[in-house]
């Protein structure tokens, strides 16, 4: 155990242990709330941004283990956050600091993570954890409070994995709302949005509260509306573009989400998606999504724009990708990862209509990817270019 993450009273914090589906066992402290979570074990490379991580609705149905080893010393704030609420399932870290050092910093990591009755394990080995879920892939997990290892691993192998799981509905909005929040400046705190530009009517699949306010900042009248909504409730609002957020799971069952977005590229309406929202489109051309062995999630992924060559550092967070191989005729290829190839982008040829499977509007140090929110504000001004 680190000495500082619980120093000179070790004893006083209960002891956790997190199970792997494939037996592994690591044992800790717990620095959030009692009981237990099981969801699949996931592996997080950024080195910041970790109230934004846990706010995160794709990371519903996964425990997030940080791989930078100092975590909680910027404490949380009312502000960074991406949704009303903590989305991840549980949290694995090494060393959690105590000291609070942020001039924003309202409550501690612990305090946050026990008052929304999150599950979170620190002093583990995550340098060993990240390999062994590099080597073997994201599997089921468990991180129990107390000492009963057996049955955290029997918790850990009942999890059924995240194939097949339909999550978009479950981390959805319940109703349409209006959004007008725009971007955070220091010591003004979020400005109101614009609302003189174009109407974008946003699936809310999971989405990323940065995502809205980017487009608010651009002047776009937003309307945010539930993952079920049909294509024709949205056509009756009479948007100038159609946004397909991210979200949680897989994909494939989304089919109320694949008729609609198919609908809308018939209609010929400007579209734009990110990550659950670009595979959909996939899906919705008719091409294949996979489930990858570990997935993409951190900060500092590189990605290649083939049309010039250029390379983004970007944000991730998928565990699922769109199968190149299976894109119609009219879907060419704009980016791919420079990990391990896999399909990073693709715009379609007759119809105004794009995606992207990272996070351009999570900004990590570089703000360039941020161009493919102009790129959308151009497709609405001149849908047929």
């Amino acid at each position: 155990m680190l000495p500082s993450i619980f120093p000179g009273d070790a004893d006083r914090q209960s002891p956790a242990i997190l199970a792997l589906a494939d037996g592994t066992i690591f044992q800790g402290r717990s620095i959030g709330a009692d009981g237990h979570t099981v969801a699949e074990v996931v592996f997080n490379t950024a080195m910041t941004g970790y109230q934004e991580i846990l706010t995160d609705p794709s990371y519903s149905g996964q425990i997030v283990t940080l791989t930078y080893p100092h975590i909680g010393n910027t404490g949380v704030n009312k502000e960074d956050i991406e949704s009303a609420k903590i989305h991840a399932a549980g949290l694995v870290i090494r060393d959690c600091s105590l000291r609070v050092s942020n001039f924003r910093a309202t409550e501690s990591l612990p305090e946050y993570l026990k008052s929304q009755s999150i599950v979170a394990i620190a002093g583990v080995d995550t340098r060993q954890l990240t390999r062994i879920l590099r080597e073997k892939g994201a599997q089921g997990g468990c991180i129990l409070v107390g000492e009963d290892a057996e049955r955290a691993l029997a918790l850990a192998r009942e999890f059924p994995g995240m194939a097949g799981q339909d999550l978009a509905r479950v981390v959805t909005a319940s109703s349409t709302a209006e959004w007008a929040e725009s971007v955070w400046q220091l010591g003004a705190g979020y400005a109101q949005g614009k609302t003189d530009g174009p109407h974008v009517v946003a699936y809310d699949f999971g989405v990323k509260y940065n995502i809205l306010r980017l487009l608010s900042e651009r002047g776009c009248r937003i309307t945010v509306v539930p993952a079920q909504t049909t294509a024709e409730q949205v056509l009756a609002l009479n948007p100038d573009g159609v946004f397909l957020s991210n979200g949680p799971g897989d994909p494939d069952p989304c089919d109320y989400a694949i008729a609609a977005t198919r609908t809308f590229l018939e209609r010929k309406l400007p579209v734009f998606g990110i990550c659950l929202g670009h595979q959909i489109m996939g899906l919705a051309l008719g091409a294949r999504t996979v489930k990858m062995k570990t997935g993409h999630h951190g900060s500092n992924h590189p990605v290649q724009d083939l049309a010039s060559g250029r390379v983004f550092i970007t944000a991730q967070n998928h565990g699922f990708a769109v199968d190149a191989e299976s894109l119609p005729a009219n879907a060419r290829v704009t980016h791919v990862s420079l990990f391990d190839g896999t399909l990073q982008g693709f715009e379609l040829t007759d119809r105004p209509a794009f995606c992207f499977q990272g996070h351009p509007e999570a900004s990590p140090g570089p703000h360039d990817i941020l161009v493919l929110f102009d790129k959308f504000m151009g497709l609405m001004a001149n849908p047929s270019k």
